[in-house]
């Protein structure tokens, strides 16, 4: 008999996107699903939905929930997409807003979303076995089944609670606890379950509350266990000991898939890579670089910020360049990322191009047309990007950390191993020597063949990951 999940996300391709949350929400539940499984999904009904999503919903209910002193409406809107039933937590005080995640409010729009989730379900007629959780905005839901919702239709619903990335974590002043949360202040203060450094902490409260947590890595888990990369929260995933799980995130393969990608400039597979060619040719055309089949392209898909590694980049800029390769960055961020790359374009115009936008189409132009793909982050929970670029036949270079050391094994020259190249160290030479070792053996044409074809060849899909997701359901409800 299949289960009954609910996967509850703050953001779900292709609905509402800024990272790699809405990519697992928008695929893990389709491989459920798939499986036999009655999965569901969940999100709140923001103004920035497509247009073309948003006539395609179908009102089903209406009601109030409780937050604290607030008696807020909630309508719960629906739609099928791909045989999936998305669920839209609709209140437009909150949620139907231009910018969701610089909002001021954002205390009360996941505490509400939270509430409104759990108060939707009686009125669906849908009771879950399982409740998958996903990030910060959804740790209160795993304290309020706990601690209120324990009536008759609740009993014997469980939780998963899922970190992303640790270092975003809703921390918000302690006078929510009665006046957003509900909650009593002596009693949750004074007893630290929701209290990090003196401030209430939703991703905690997801720590400590649920019944099984997981992150996105095997390598990931380990190292947020430990003070350099548990973001302070180190302590509370050690208490929770081996009721923690490292599953490594997958890659939808039919949304990347070069043999059929129309945002490509043409389609190519692994038994005819002449497509894979003429993309590196179409991609130097358009970005207005020399084209030269033989200069090798590196590509960046980034968001600009400290966690990905571009003061290594900042550091060692020229020597990079001046390794006779093509340079093509695409993202936004920090203003001084965003600067850094437009003068160095300056610098180097036939030779780097710089993308300061959010381009899902140019993204998988230079997935395809690149031959290497940089990523160098001081810490990655899984990373996404490696997994594109072998599936598009570009070698990855990460550093050793997360989900990058899960996935990509170094080129060894003596035994053939490895599908990529990486440096252990944060170091900015010692990205730069494996830059070098990675252009010394793209010289050799049969080597990286081998390499090319063995990265397209590799299983990153979700199906895997899928079922270890399964089993850590049944152990929750058998």
């Amino acid at each position: 008999m299949g289960l009954k999940i609910l996967f509850v996300s703050a953001e779900v391709s292709p609905f509402y996107k800024t990272g790699g949350l809405a990519d697992v929400a928008g695929s893990l539940p389709l491989t459920l699903k798939k499986m036999g499984h009655d999965i569901r999904v969940v999100m709140p009904e923001y103004k920035l939905i497509p247009a073309e999503y948003r006539k395609m919903l179908k009102h089903i209910c209406h009601f109030r929930t409780i937050l604290s002193w607030r008696n807020e409406y909630i309508g719960i809107n629906t739609l099928e997409y791909k045989d999936m039933q998305y669920y839209f937590i609709d209140n437009k005080s909150f949620f139907y807003q231009d910018n969701i995640y610089e909002s001021n409010a954002k205390h009360i729009q996941y505490a509400l979303f939270c509430k409104a989730v759990l108060d939707m379900l009686p009125h669906i007629e849908f009771k879950p076995d399982v409740i998958h959780c996903n990030d910060w905005h959804t740790g209160p839901l795993c304290l309020y089944l706990k601690e209120i919702y324990n009536n008759e239709f609740y009993n014997g619903i469980k939780t998963v609670f899922t970190i992303h990335n640790l270092k975003y974590q809703g921390q918000f002043g302690t006078e929510i606890i009665e006046d957003v949360l509900g909650l009593n202040f002596y009693e949750h203060y004074y007893r630290g379950d929701i209290i990090h450094d003196g401030l209430v902490n939703y991703m905690k409260m997801g720590i400590i509350f649920s019944d099984i947590v997981t992150s996105v890595s095997k390598t990931y888990v380990e190292e947020i266990k430990t003070p350099y990369f548990g973001e302070g929260l180190d302590y509370a995933l050690r208490m929770r000991g081996d009721k923690i799980n490292g599953i490594l995130n997958g890659l939808d393969y039919d949304e990347y898939n070069p043999a059929h990608d129309q945002d490509i400039y043409c389609t190519y597979c692994i038994s005819n890579l002449e497509g894979k060619a003429l993309n590196k040719q179409r991609l130097q055309e358009e970005l207005n670089l020399q084209v030269n089949s033989e200069k090798p392209i590196i590509g960046l898909i980034s968001r600009f910020y400290e966690q990905k590694g571009l003061d290594l980049i900042m550091a060692v800029i020229d020597e990079i360049m001046s390794l006779g390769l093509q340079f093509v960055v695409l993202g936004t961020g920090e203003t001084k990322y965003e600067n850094f790359f437009r003068e160095y374009e300056w610098k180097y115009p036939d030779r780097l191009s710089t993308n300061i936008k959010y381009d899902h189409s140019l993204a998988k132009k230079i997935y395809a047309g690149s031959d290497l793909f940089l990523v160098p982050s001081r810490f990655e929970p899984c990373g996404l990007t490696q997994l594109i670029s072998l599936r598009y036949g570009t070698i990855p270079i990460v550093r050793e950390t997360g989900g990058l050391k899960d996935t990509i094994r170094s080129y060894n020259e003596f035994t053939g191993e490895g599908n990529g190249f990486s440096f252990t160290n944060y170091n900015a030479h010692d990205l730069l020597y494996t830059i070098k070792r990675a252009l010394d053996i793209y010289q050799n044409k049969k080597v990286w063949e081998i390499l090319l074809n063995r990265g397209m060849e590799s299983d990153y899909s979700w199906n895997k990951s899928a079922r270890e997701y399964l089993d850590l359901y049944s152990e929750l409800v058998y």
